[in-house]
């Protein structure tokens, strides 16, 4: 999971930096380039976050956060992840919808194992 994140994240940056086409992320509904930052910055930001949930979860990071916390935040993720897979069903974007409802399908699946997952390593 943590290599799939990471590599989103690539991909969000090369659509930052204008190397991948803004037009065939978001549904297809960002319009202009100033629009295009804030959502791809924010859409950095929460991979990130997300990344560093796991690697808490996982215990490669040890930072002290209650375990409770960890699990409510993954909850939400599946929850993040499958709303995400549904709206890359329904995207204008054929990319999307080839491309990232699998995707983020698998994502979901995975957070859900790592949510459900009852050893700590």
């Amino acid at each position: 999971m943590l290599t799939i994140l990471s590599l989103v994240m690539l991909f969000h940056l090369l659509v930052l930096i204008q190397i991948i086409p803004y037009t065939i992320v978001w549904a297809g509904k960002i319009n202009t380039i100033a629009e295009m930052r804030v959502f791809e910055t924010v859409s950095l930001f929460i991979n990130a976050f997300i990344i560093c949930v796991i690697a808490v979860k996982s215990q490669y990071l040890k930072w002290n956060i209650p375990g409770k916390l960890i699990q409510v935040l993954l909850w939400v993720f599946v929850a993040l992840f499958s709303l995400n897979t549904i709206g890359n069903l329904v995207s204008k974007t054929s990319f999307e919808t080839i491309v990232f409802t699998p995707l983020t399908f698998i994502l979901a699946i995975l957070c859900l194992r790592i949510v459900l997952e009852k050893k700590e390593r």
